[in-house]
């Protein structure tokens, strides 16, 4: 049974080997447990741009090879500037 085993590990190279590499996703049961540190509330992942996303802040953490960047510094800010903030007068 230790062959098979072996062409799994073939098959993950040639994944990872090819430049259209695709995001890998995180953890399902890791997501169920993060939550913005910014507000302390739940992430949406999504696939799209592999991006855990704070509908409430405007804001989405990048995923680094699976890994979620949740330091704030490394998010980046979803909304469009508020129209109030676009038409402020001098």
């Amino acid at each position: 049974g230790r062959n098979r085993h072996r062409d799994r590990d073939r098959e993950q190279d040639r994944e990872q080997g090819s430049g259209s590499a695709r995001p890998q996703p995180p953890e399902p049961s890791l997501l169920r447990f993060l939550v913005c540190p910014l507000s302390k509330r739940p992430l949406r992942y999504e696939e799209a741009t592999n991006e855990l996303i704070n509908e409430e802040l405007g804001i989405a953490y990048p995923i680094i090879d699976g890994i979620p960047n949740m330091v704030p510094e490394a998010a980046r800010m979803t909304q469009k500037k508020r129209p109030a903030e676009a038409s402020e007068q001098p």
